[in-house]
């Protein structure tokens, strides 16, 4: 077992050399915007995920991983020649559901930024219930002088 901080070394520079082989080798039109978001490797180095997202439609996204399929042995060629270890791991490309999750979290706060001002249009009319100050404050001494010489100012 190699030790973590070394795997994520690896996996750090796997991704960058991923990345730029699909910029500059890779000439299929098929391919479309992508970026790739991150590298993971097991703890025994024989084992690489590398997640990627893409720019555009489901059609966009299934032409990239079917040219990330074809290119997939060529690419661990040029992993195994630049990364420089024993046993060059092989690859999975799997498509991150980062877009998706940033979509879900978009509705989630339009719908509270909805919802405030809802409860803010609500609020701006309303009145507190009873008196304005509805604590029970003792009696002054000047309250008490007054009503023992019985004056009222009514």
């Amino acid at each position: 077992m190699a030790d973590p901080a070394r795997a994520r070394k690896i996996a750090d520079r796997i991704k960058v050399i991923v990345a730029e082989y699909l910029e500059h080798r890779v000439k299929d039109e098929r391919l479309g915007f992508i970026t790739i978001t991150d590298t993971r490797v097991t703890g025994d180095l024989q084992h690489a995920s590398v997640f990627y997202t893409v720019f555009g439609d489901d059609e966009a996204r299934r032409a990239t991983a079917d040219v990330l399929e074809a290119y997939r042995g060529r690419i661990r060629s040029a992993v195994g020649k630049q990364i420089g270890i024993r046993l060059t791991p092989s690859l999975e490309f799997i498509a991150d559901a980062l877009p998706e999750g940033a979509a879900h979290l978009e509705d989630l706060v339009a719908r509270t930024r909805a919802r405030d001002d809802e409860l803010a249009r609500a609020a701006a009319g309303a009145r507190h219930a009873g008196e304005p100050d509805p604590y029970k404050k003792p009696a002054s001494a000047t309250d008490d002088a007054d009503e023992e010489s019985g004056s009222t100012d009514a």
